[in-house]
């Protein structure tokens, strides 16, 4: 039996003055899809959304919703009351959908549980953009909806928010569509992808599976689309060679060529137009320069208001390497940037770097740009023509290269999209040669194709670089090394994101994770459930797991530092040896584990 549509619009179309943004599309939502909707900026995806949501309506067409079904819908800036708490902001959502009182307490509760709330009373206006967005969502899930719309929900959310919101998607029995640029999230939560864009013939190109299936399947459309475009190609100039040579014979035959001819060359152009597409042009051009080390930090310290960032950070940099920071919101990683581009001094230790290192920055809030400059201006402050590679390019040229429109150039910036001022900042950085690349939320705004070009600019280049970004797919493929920080001043090193999200898991599972030290729990065990080798077992396992511990812990000193690595060998050999230490911690842990399981299962039984 198939399922049961929920949510559809038929044929549906519209346009923002004389600019289209989707026409005649068709789609629906059916029990239990988990659909992530992706596509570049200015394709309607939030148009889309708020038109399946009820929120606007199409120039044509229609939408229709199955009988009693009940849509949430998170917005990508979500609004509150500035004078409302918490709890204030969560009920007045249950008393504006007149549901039953008695409910009230249940859904209050199981939206704080959620939404990870502890301060009920916390007035709205103090949370962070995290915190709203969490709270929104809360809001929206509170009223158990059918199906659940959501508009670029990791947006201001932290790495621990992200986990956080793909654990309660990937537990959800319902339908949702999400609208979002996190490839890896999209990867986690979504079991169908659809990608609204006018390359395709209807619209928008429906897959399948997780986001990586989604690529292969779309990789082989556009493919088949390109050979047939090829293919009409040459039956068009054929048929164009033919008219040209003016046949004489105006029989009925030639006539239906004539018509057929230009029924193909149609056909041709329209296809030619849907795919006439761009992609920002992205090249961070490295300066050359042959220092082995770039930047040295020693015994790195610094506080904010009493609160520790970091402590005795010991980290070298030089080209080619590409180092993540990981960390929450509020966990020092703007500041540990501003500490390593020389605009922050350090509370204690040095640092020390190259002879006229060159640093270009990428800054989050974009503070740089003028608002109220032009974007010709913000482009090239004189002149008409800018100067990259040591070659000169008009600023229409330039401007074209990142997607700008030559009747855009007189806007100010302010009247720019989030995308289109990360776009020009990453116009202007572009133009200054770099050492070294500090980057701190470079991705917010971006769309995907956008992201995918930086992805590789940043690979190619040669200087070192030091990246902040949510997107954990751009930080894994990008970084050579990560560094989370944890908070109190404490930072650790990790290989790649697999490895800190392996350790995430081990300190989400809580007490279960950390038998050492628990005496009365080893006394227990010691009772019936055991057979007598595993008993010896037991007895041994926690000393067992301290000394693992401890090799991991001297392995991953090693492993780091590059002062006293005397070549490429010994640093491979080193990760090696980091990595089967890591495997047999989690070895251990899992005996441990299941040790624990059989022993807690029998007494339980006893107990009953």
């Amino acid at each position: 039996m198939p399922p049961t549509m929920l949510l559809s619009c038929e044929s549906i179309s519209k346009s923002y003055g004389v600019k289209p943004l989707f026409a005649d599309l068709s789609l629906g939502l059916c029990e239990g899809d988990h659909v992530g909707l992706i596509g570049p900026n200015g394709s309607g995806k939030s148009t889309l959304l708020k038109i399946l949501a009820g929120l606007d309506e199409p120039d044509r067409g229609s939408r229709s919703v199955r009988r009693q079904v009940r849509i949430g819908y998170v917005p990508q800036e979500p609004s509150f009351s500035a004078a409302h708490t918490v709890e204030e902001a969560l009920s007045s959502v249950l008393l504006d959908e007149g549901l039953d009182p008695h409910e009230h307490g249940s859904r209050m509760a199981k939206a704080l549980s959620l939404g990870g709330f502890v301060r009920v009373d916390q007035s709205v206006a103090t949370l962070s953009g995290g915190w709203k967005k969490r709270l929104a969502i809360a809001q929206s899930l509170m009223l158990e909806p059918d199906v659940l719309l959501m508009d670029e929900p990791t947006n201001h959310l932290d790495v621990e928010g992200i986990l956080w919101l793909e654990r309660m998607l990937q537990a959800e029995p319902h339908a949702f569509l999400v609208v979002s640029h996190d490839r890896r999230f999209l990867e986690s939560v979504a079991s169908r992808i659809w990608e609204l864009n006018r390359c395709y013939p209807n619209g928008v190109f429906q897959a399948t599976g997780r986001y990586s299936d989604f690529l292969e399947q779309r990789d082989a459309v556009l493919q088949a689309q390109a050979d047939y475009q090829a293919s009409l190609a040459n039956r068009v100039r054929r048929e164009v060679e033919w008219l040209r040579r003016g046949p004489k014979a105006r029989t009925t035959k030639a006539k239906a060529r004539v018509d057929e001819a230009g029924r193909l060359i149609d056909e041709l152009q329209t296809i030619e137009s849907r795919r006439a597409q761009s992609t920002a042009e992205i090249d961070f051009t490295a300066s050359g320069r042959k220092s082995k080390q770039l930047l040295v930090a020693t015994r790195l310290g610094k506080s904010l208001d009493g609160k520790p960032i970091v402590t005795d950070l010991e980290l070298r940099l030089g080209p080619g390497e590409r180092i993540g920071l990981l960390g929450p919101n509020g966990s020092g990683k703007t500041t540990l940037l501003k500490l390593l581009a020389g605009t922050l001094p350090p509370d204690t230790g040095s640092i020390t770097r190259a002879d006229r290192l060159r640093i270009v920055t990428f800054e989050q809030h974009r503070e740089s740009l003028d608002q109220q400059a032009t974007l010709r201006r913000s482009l090239t402050p004189a002149g008409d023509a800018v100067v990259y590679q040591d070659r000169s390019i008009h600023v229409i040229s330039w401007a074209k290269r990142f997607l700008f429109k030559p009747e855009q150039l007189d806007l100010p910036v302010s009247r720019l999209s989030g995308g289109e001022q990360a776009r020009l900042f990453i116009a202007r950085l572009m133009l200054q040669p770099a050492d070294l690349l500090i980057l701190d939320e470079p991705t917010n705004d971006l769309d995907i194709p956008t992201l995918d070009v930086l992805e590789e600019s940043l690979l190619e280049f040669t200087g070192a670089l030091v990246l902040v970004t949510h997107d954990r797919w751009l930080l894994d493929r990008v970084s050579t090394r990560l560094l989370a920080l944890e908070g109190e001043g404490r930072a650790e090193w990790f290989a790649d994101y697999a490895q800190w999200e392996a350790k995430q898991a081990r300190k989400s599972a809580g007490g279960k994770r950390t038998p050492v030290g628990n005496s009365a729990s080893c006394e227990t065990a010691k009772r019936k459930g055991l057979s007598y080798r595993e008993q010896q077992e037991w007895d041994t396992i926690e000393q067992k797991i301290l000394e693992a511990e401890e090799v991991e812990a001297a392995c991953q000193a090693a492993a780091t530092d590059r002062a006293i690595a005397s070549s490429a060998d010994m640093l491979q050999e080193r990760y090696a040896g980091l990595q089967a230490a890591q495997a047999e911690v989690e070895r251990l842990y899992a005996r441990w584990a299941e040790l624990e399981d059989k022993r807690s299962k029998v007494m339980s039984k006893a107990q009953s």
